[in-house]
């Protein structure tokens, strides 16, 4: 990428929500605002930024201003995730999905929303094995960036930037990535996989849940 993309891509970037949602077809917003630079995707494909955030992306690149394009989704309340702690089996699959780390808990402890660090991305959803996670509005009928601010944008970019770090050095420590490259070793026949042991430890969680809710009157 020339420099000139590069520093178009920044400004680009600058001007997006940062909720890192994927809504818009690529991984997250410095990628989409990449994308566009490049000349590779539209101005229009980010719901949370809704028709200003359209306007501010037209500003910048010189291109016409237009509708959301609906097959990314529509602008919508500010929404952020909400857990049932009745529900929660501290499996501990939406931690890592979560761009700005909002999510906190551990391995079979009820985990809890950091709602003022929740971008409402809704990636948590799908990974919940108990389905206990649910997106609740707190905009009322503002959407878009009338819904959210130049300092959460801001501050969840800082976040993200953070989580990327965090993932990318546990990562490189874990004992896998070690060993990228050596020999593969034989496996024990009777010592489980790493997705094996998720697996067992995941239905163990939902089996502790089901006699839980069995025994409440």
């Amino acid at each position: 990428m020339s420099g000139s993309q590069a520093t178009l891509a920044e400004q680009i970037n600058a001007a997006l929500p940062q909720t890192q949602c994927k809504r818009c077809g690529y991984d997250d917003c410095a990628a989409y605002a990449q994308a566009i630079a490049q000349g590779q995707a539209d101005i229009n494909q980010c719901p949370p930024g809704g028709a200003e955030g359209v306007a501010r992306l037209a500003a910048i690149t010189g291109k016409p201003a237009k509708p959301l394009n609906p097959i990314h989704g529509e602008a919508g309340p500010r929404t952020v995730a909400v857990i049932d702690e009745a529900w929660c089996i501290g499996c501990t699959q939406c931690l890592p999905v979560c761009p700005t780390d909002a999510i906190v808990g551990a391995n079979k402890v009820m985990h809890v929303v950091m709602q003022e660090h929740c971008t409402g991305c809704a990636l948590c959803l799908p990974t919940c094995p108990v389905d206990c996670i649910q997106m609740v509005s707190v905009s009322g009928t503002a959407t878009g960036w009338a819904a959210w601010s130049a300092p959460r944008a801001n501050a969840a970019k800082q976040r993200y930037e953070q989580h990327v770090l965090r993932q990318e050095k546990t990562k490189a420590q874990s004992p896998a990535h070690r060993r990228a490259g050596a020999a593969p070793a034989a496996l024990s026949a009777d010592k489980p996989s790493p997705e094996q042991a998720r697996k067992a430890a995941i239905e163990a969680a939902l089996e502790r849940a089901r006699q839980k809710h069995k025994s409440l009157p």
